[in-house]
């Protein structure tokens, strides 16, 4: 766990990246919403749309998911059906490109004409193009609107959504997507969210490459980890991911930089850079950052790394 007093820079940086002005939101107006998947982030994004004062139904496969959400006060029904059968906007908050297929799907054919898909997972533009043709055949709106900031975005209801479809769609939901997000970004036609995550999250993830690599260096001359990390944050070479490390937890690497170079590929793109950091962040996990900032060593591909004595060339 970070020190107690590195706990409250951090915070109070985040404070002061985030702000304290308001938001300029649209005109609010109360809508039905439906949310298909109420895990962790779904759940905190349902109460959030809720608080917000939409009308929201939720429902998940998962019977330990319905029932910790209807615990948490959230209306939850038995089945995808009953949630989105009267609903004008359904949130998707699914995994994977195949998850998003099959909701989509059964969403079709329960959810009124006249309402609006919304796919909050990390899918391919492809996938979202596909079903968006879909829903268009039954008279049904459709918006890739993936999310960053996380896990902590998620409970702090400080998203930021960014969103592929006609700009008709995107004004249409943006009521509800502002419930949960600190910024409503329409980026481009349908696909075109996917794409901007895509870019995202490669900066992300190259960040927590140079991050651990510049990080190492300074622990191998003895310069405390985590107070060079506080130093980096106010120099002009600091990152969103540096200022956020402590809350990455490794999960989505392979699979948002496998989209990324295969994005590149069918796009004629040489990403030689991207191709050396899918290799090297696999060797990198959340436990391997709390020892190299909290840690007496470090180690990064197979090597122990620990201050030098001044003997060996440390500089304390």
């Amino acid at each position: 766990m970070p020190f107690p007093d590195s706990v409250r820079f951090i915070r109070a940086f985040n404070e002061r990246v985030r702000g304290s002005g308001p938001l300029e939101h649209t005109e609010e107006k109360e809508m039905r919403v439906s949310i298909i998947g109420i895990g962790d982030m779904g759940r905190d994004i349902a109460r959030h749309v809720k608080n917000k004062g939409h009308d929201v139904t939720g429902y998940d496969i998962s019977e330990q998911r319905r029932s910790d959400a209807a615990a948490n006060g959230l209306k939850v029904v038995d089945s995808l059906a009953e949630a989105v059968g009267n609903a004008e906007v359904h949130l998707v908050i699914v995994a994977t490109d195949a998850q998003s297929e099959t909701v989509t799907r059964e969403i079709l054919q329960s959810g009124p004409a006249g309402s609006t898909v919304v796919i909050l997972a990390t899918n391919g533009p492809k996938t979202m193009q596909a079903l968006a043709v879909e829903c268009e055949a039954k008279g049904l709106g459709f918006v890739d609107a993936p999310v960053v900031f996380g896990r902590q975005g998620a409970e702090e209801g400080q998203l930021g959504s960014l969103c592929g479809g006609t700009k008709a769609q995107v004004e249409k939901i943006t009521p509800v997507l502002e419930a949960y997000s600190k910024a409503v970004h329409h980026v481009g036609s349908v696909g075109s969210g996917q794409v901007a995550k895509a870019c995202n999250n490669m900066l992300h993830w190259a960040a927590c490459v140079a991050n651990f690599e510049v990080l190492l260096l300074a622990k191998r001359y003895g310069i405390d980890a985590q107070q060079m990390r506080e130093t980096l944050i106010e120099c002009p070479g600091t990152n969103g991911t540096l200022v956020r490390w402590d809350d990455t937890r490794f999960t989505w690497h392979e699979k948002d930089l496998d989209l990324a170079l295969t994005l590149a590929q069918e796009g004629g793109l040489p990403l030689p850079l991207f191709g050396q950091v899918d290799q090297l962040v696999k060797h990198l996990d959340a436990e391997k950052v709390k020892n190299l900032l909290y840690g007496p060593e470090a180690e990064y591909l197979g090597q122990h790394v620990k201050p030098l004595t001044k003997e060996e060339g440390g500089l304390n």
